[in-house]
């Protein structure tokens, strides 16, 4: 793979490429879902490569999923071509902010390889888990999943890099859908949308206690079904983990990709409010308020020795003190905010998809509050936990998000549970009424695999490590009095 990457940088060079680099990837994707008793099984494996070249300031890239020397000399060839021709049109040059170069082999941590676990015993596990959801009668939907992902990337450039990244990452989750008393509502385990993923192996699978939580879900959406209305108020309100994966996300995450902060996503899904006169000045949260980046946690869907820049990972703050501080780069934005080296944020879908920058891991800081004291610290709120619904504006800044279960906090004590939770704000207003996050021993990485953006589309995957967070004074409910 490193000769044939040898092989485009030199004819990108003759072809007049003041740059180039090339991407080879051979991805792999196993999808194992039961449906009410039904199984499906989904295999997939893509080889392709793509190469990228800077003529006179100008980008051109070209693709292909024939991986010989004959269409490499084409695909570069051409690329330099679609460069050339950019550079016709070009208003202003790119700028590749300075990076070492590499030769190096990275690889995720793995226990177990679950593309060598049979598939009998990955089914197997599923068919236990829809059992149980559709032991009651009100359960009219259950749906079990596991997915398993494996990309082996070569990196080559001509400035003299070659990695390769052999990435893995595994997942699984389930959800019961139960209707009666003129309604339906949805429970799902670890987390909605596919579950909870980390990077890693099957060892994840088999500490996530999916068996023995699947009762309590499926108990749980059916007494959502009589349950009381979240409330038209305002209240405190505590975060639960698995709904502060999508507050960092959208409010946070897309919010500080510079990419959008600068303008270039508007057309498609929007710009950003984080703009470049608050960099360092603008309080975007409370003085607790602490969010980091950082590509080389364990177990982060982001995390990787290098991003397809080949620039070598690293950690740095987004907000710091409750202050703006960072944003998600490239090499070819980052002077744009004065800094000499990429974040190393950009990443590409496939072989198929010029690099952008994408949302690195996010994580808020953990506070130094047990759950339990926040509770009994909480005279009049709700505890939502779990996405069902988001919805927030172009520039990241009005938003309302719906919870699939919340309970009342009434003098400190946990109350009945309440259906169709919700809550909306303004992202600076809202962060700002941060004022307790729980400590260590709460927090995790929470796993986004749908990540949207860029036009044509691609999807990314990332993860938000966060805990159980209280935010004062909050508008929920959506007027059902």
């Amino acid at each position: 793979m490193f000769k044939l990457g040898k092989l485009a940088i030199d004819v990108a060079k003759h072809y007049g490429a003041d740059y180039a680099d090339i991407r080879i990837i051979d991805t792999k994707n196993e999808e194992i879902v039961v449906k009410n008793g039904k199984l499906n099984v989904d295999y997939s494996n893509t080889l392709g490569f793509g190469i990228r070249v800077l003529y006179k300031g100008s980008w051109g890239f070209s693709s292909s999923d024939n991986l010989t020397t004959s269409e490499i000399k084409r695909v570069a060839k051409e690329a330099c071509f679609i460069a050339k021709a950019s550079s016709s049109l070009q208003r202003e040059k790119v700028r590749l902010a300075k990076e070492d170069t590499y030769k190096d082999h990275w690889f995720t941590p793995v226990l177990k390889n679950p593309f060598r676990i049979p598939l009998e015993r990955k089914a197997d596990l599923l068919f236990k888990i829809d059992e149980i959801l559709r032991k009651k009668s009100e359960i009219k939907v259950a749906y079990s999943e596991m997915s398993f992902q494996n990309i082996r990337k070569w990196f080559i450039n001509s400035e003299g890099s070659e990695i390769l990244q052999d990435l893995l990452r595994s997942g699984a989750g389930y959800s019961a859908t139960a209707l009666g008393n003129d309604d339906m509502q949805v429970r799902s385990y670890p987390a909605s949308f596919g579950g909870q993923y980390y990077s890693g192996g099957y060892e994840i699978i088999e500490q996530m206690e999916l068996l023995q939580n699947a009762e309590r879900i499926r108990d749980e959406a059916i007494a959502l079904l009589t349950a009381p209305q979240c409330p038209d108020d305002v209240k405190d309100i505590i975060i639960g983990g698995a709904q502060m994966v999508l507050q960092i996300h959208e409010s946070v995450g897309h919010a500080t990709e510079l990419d959008r902060v600068l303008g270039y996503e508007e057309n498609y899904a929007g710009s950003s409010f984080a703009t470049l006169e608050k960099y360092k000045k603008f309080r975007y949260g409370s003085k607790i308020v602490n969010l980091f980046a950082d590509a080389t946690i364990p177990m982060g869907l982001a995390t990787q020795g290098y991003d397809d820049d080949g620039v070598k990972s690293q950690r740095w703050d987004i907000v710091k003190d409750g202050i703006l501080v960072g944003y998600m780069t490239n090499r070819e934005l980052a002077h744009k905010i004065g800094d000499t080296r990429s974040k190393g944020c950009n990443r590409s879908q496939g072989f198929y998809s010029i690099p952008i920058i994408r949302i690195s891991n996010l994580s808020l800081a953990p506070g130094e509050w047990e759950l339990e004291d926040l509770i009994k610290d909480t005279k009049d709120g709700i505890y939502m936990d779990v996405n069902k619904s988001w919805s927030i504006d172009q520039r990241r800044l009005n938003f309302q998000f719906g919870c699939e279960i919340g309970y009342e906090i009434k003098d400190g004590k946990l109350g009945r549970m309440l259906k169709n939770c919700s809550y909306q704000d303004i992202t600076p207003v809202f962060w700002n009424k941060c004022d307790a996050i729980c400590n260590e021993n709460y927090w995790d990485l929470w796993g986004v695999i749908n990540c949207g953006k860029g036009q044509p589309g691609q999807r990314a995957e990332m993860s938000h490590g966060a805990a159980p967070t209280r935010f004062r004074k909050v508008k929920v409910g959506i007027g059902n009095k």
